[in-house]
């Protein structure tokens, strides 16, 4: 970050008033979208060594889905709105 603040301010000094607020402001603006790809690409391989790693702390790795649990009928269904009664109030069973 003091980088680009650096870098945005000796461009300003250099160029005149309004390009250097524009090349201070696409300093701004590209630097921390460049360290966030180079985050992101670092971090998409770390967990992937095998074990799938998806969901929420790895719970739907095994290939389980989410099922919902219907608090008017009890009848277990995917999700939505309950097959049998038609109640979207439900619970989720995991």
């Amino acid at each position: 970050m003091f980088a680009s603040l650096g870098i945005s301010i000796g461009l300003q000094m250099i160029l005149p008033f309004p390009y250097g607020l524009g090349a201070a402001l696409a300093i701004f603006i590209a630097f921390p979208m460049l360290l966030r790809r180079r985050y992101m690409s670092r971090m998409k391989g770390y967990g992937d060594s095998g074990s799938g790693g998806g969901g929420f702390f790895g719970m739907n790795s095994g290939g389980t889905s989410v099922r919902y649990v219907c608090l008017v009928c009890n009848n277990k269904h995917k999700g939505g709105t309950c097959p049998r009664c038609g109640s979207k109030m439900q619970r989720a069973d995991f």
